[in-house]
């Protein structure tokens, strides 16, 4: 399967472009975190989950994935997330449109149940790096800040 989903992503990567692959991977992961989602929070029996159990889902899915997320920082503001292990194992190095199904499932469940989630990849494996940090804004950015990341927004009122 790792093999499938790297070769897809590197036929993606070369026909379309990273940018466009990145989106064609954000469409899929999209609606994937919306069902992983709506499961959590079954299995939880709650309509949406708080800050602490989205953390904890987040560590949870990509364990149950096969990676090694674990928690760095967990606030009103922000959850950063670490990792020494990704999911798609060494089939992720030099594929960072792969790294789009983790801002996808994070932003999405992070957005659905507390509203708004901004993404930053700031360490990938997919890019040569040692582990991945992952942080999670939860508030959107001032004017005067320099927002990076791509955007999810939640339909709580």
């Amino acid at each position: 399967m790792r093999s499938l989903i790297r070769e897809l992503a590197r036929v993606l990567e070369d026909v379309v472009g990273l940018e466009e692959a990145a989106g064609y991977v954000s469409l899929v992961s999209q609606t994937l975190g919306a069902d992983i989602n709506r499961q959590y929070a079954k299995a939880l029996s709650a309509d949406r989950l708080d800050l602490g159990q989205v953390a904890k889902v987040m560590v949870d899915l990509k364990r149950r994935l096969g990676g090694d997320f674990f928690v760095i920082e967990e606030n009103e503001q922000r959850i950063v997330l670490g990792n020494r292990v990704c999911p798609f194992g060494e089939k992720v190095v030099g594929r960072p449109s792969m790294c789009m199904m983790t801002s996808n499932l994070f932003g999405t469940i992070a957005s659905e149940n507390l509203g708004y989630a901004r993404v930053e990849l700031d360490k990938t494996i997919a890019r040569w790096d040692v582990g991945c940090r992952v942080v999670v804004h939860l508030r959107p950015p001032c004017e005067a800040d320099q927002s990076t990341g791509r955007e999810y927004y939640g339909d709580i009122p």
